[in-house]
């Protein structure tokens, strides 16, 4: 960030009060089940891009000159980022397409991929189809109308009273918003089941004529995948969702999103955004949790999204975290990079897969996206 001037979108406001979600006063207590999450799921297409493909190829395929290439090299070894997921290989991925066919192989790509996580978190929740009240779908890279959950619904067998909301352009936050969605649909519907699927294809981006710096990042970081979560009013014995806040950052329009152009999406992604987060997070997080009646050393459990390496490091820095409070984070981001949208339900479902929490804990989700927003949950163990 430059001494002399800062941008626009990071100078701070007076932010107005955030309003309170339903007050919970619960603090050493269990709370009682209203939105418990009863399965989850995950799963990548079959193409790998790891680290040394990435970096064999990336100078012949942006043509770089010898210090840039040694630029972005260094970029991907400090990225850690061991491999990605690409729904095609390599060679064809590269290749310019009208945004027309890219499209259409997105709505296939991301129907096969949200069929394999439903039934997958469905099985796991000990649920059928036709179980399901609301269906939740989130994605930023691609387009479908009818959307996603309307194909989801149609090919296994969901009731025709489904509940049906599609959730696009909130990108790496939306998997987190569509969980304070599903909650907030059970606190008024107790009784109900909601499934949501998270998919997200960003190899469907990327624009091989595009030398700007943020497309050479999205081309370093992001990965395909996609995930499932099943929260029920019912009885389950997964961790509840107990409170949901969103924080819209002053003067952030500009610090990532797409453009959309012939040749597809177009990456906006601002050198700042890693500083934009540590600027506010403590004080965000902090706000959050009193509202709750909680502080930060009361949870034990966080869950924060791995935009790359060096958003999760000042997160961590900012909140006095040790790296063993994140490493479930920074092993998705070695695994998989930046899934968008669906890395903080791939974060939800290895917590639930290797930890085992004690009885009353607490747990914090929060991811980022564009807006600029933050989005937070609160979770509670029984």
């Amino acid at each position: 960030m430059s001494s002399t001037r800062t941008p626009k979108y990071l100078q701070v406001e007076e932010a107005p009060a955030i309003r309170q979600a339903p007050g919970i006063d619960i603090k050493g207590k269990i709370a009682p089940a209203v939105a418990t999450i009863a399965g989850t799921a995950t799963a990548v297409p079959p193409h790998v891009l790891s680290r040394e493909i990435v970096k064999d190829n990336i100078g012949g395929i942006f043509s770089l000159g010898a210090a840039k290439l040694d630029a972005i090299r260094k970029v991907i070894d400090n990225s850690a980022i061991d491999q990605r997921y690409s729904v095609f290989p390599l060679e064809y991925t590269i290749e310019p397409r009208p945004l027309a066919k890219i499209n259409a192989e997105y709505q296939e790509k991301a129907v096969e991929l949200g069929l394999q996580v439903a039934e997958r978190a469905l099985k796991q929740a000990g649920m059928a189809p036709t179980d399901v009240d609301l269906l939740i779908t989130v994605s930023c890279t691609g387009i479908m109308i009818p959307s996603l959950d309307a194909h989801i619904a149609t090919i296994l067998g969901f009731r025709p009273d489904v509940r049906r909301l599609p959730i696009t352009e909130l990108g790496c936050a939306a998997g987190a918003a569509g969980l304070a969605r599903t909650w907030e649909y059970l606190t008024a519907f107790p009784d109900r089941t909601a499934l949501l699927i998270a998919v997200e294809i960003p190899t469907l981006t990327f624009q091989r004529k595009d030398f700007s710096q943020a497309n050479l990042i999205s081309a370093v970081l992001f990965g395909d995948g996609a995930a499932g979560v099943v929260v029920t009013g019912r009885e389950a014995s997964g961790p509840r969702i107990l409170a949901s806040e969103c924080f819209l950052f002053p003067n952030s329009l500009g610090a990532m999103g797409f453009e959309l152009h012939d040749s597809g999406f177009h990456i906006v992604l601002s050198k700042d955004v890693p500083e934009l987060i540590r600027e506010r997070v403590k004080d965000i997080v902090e706000g959050f949790l009193g509202r709750q009646g909680l502080r930060r050393e009361d949870i034990a459990a966080f869950l924060l999204h791995p935009g790359g390496q060096r958003l999760l490091s000042f997160m961590q820095e900012e909140l006095g975290l040790k790296r063993s409070d994140t490493e479930i984070s920074w092993d998705i981001l070695r695994r998989y990079g930046n899934l968008s949208s669906a890395s903080v339900l791939f974060i939800l479902n290895e917590w639930l897969v290797q930890k085992e929490m004690p009885s009353g804990s607490y747990g914090l989700i929060m991811a980022f996206g564009p807006g600029f927003t933050a989005e937070m949950l609160l979770l509670q163990w029984p």
